[in-house]
């Protein structure tokens, strides 16, 4: 049980600390608006799944998405010296598929919806 925990609280400052570092130090413009949703982190901290969600299409999103991958080492790195970890996990960003494309709804100019719609 108290790995599990350990396990989740690591989660969770990795995810804080990624944040962080999108904000302050990652200079890449193939990343954008991008949420975090989650860090999934394997039975022995070696690897992470973070779980992304990026604003856009889906061109703008897998662009995001090569520059989060292509920036994975600068942040592995950044987070070795902020966290003070001994072995930092590799850093597997993928698309969060809890998160679905919005279907813009019919709407007529004006923000009507069409006649017989909703």
């Amino acid at each position: 049980m108290s790995s599990e925990r350990r396990t989740l609280r690591l989660g969770e400052m990795l995810r804080e600390a990624i944040v962080e570092l999108l904000l302050r130090e990652v200079k890449d413009p193939r990343i954008g608006m991008v949420t975090i949703s989650a860090v999934r982190l394997s039975a022995d901290l070696s690897h992470a799944k973070i779980y992304v969600h990026c604003i856009g299409d889906a061109q703008a999103q897998e662009r995001c998405l090569r520059g989060l991958r292509s920036a994975g080492g600068f942040l592995r790195t950044k987070l070795g010296q902020t966290l003070h970890l001994r072995k930092v996990p590799v850093l597997d960003f993928r698309l969060d598929p809890s998160f679905e494309p919005l279907d813009p709804s019919p709407r007529q100019a004006g923000g009507k919806p069409p006649a017989g719609g909703f």
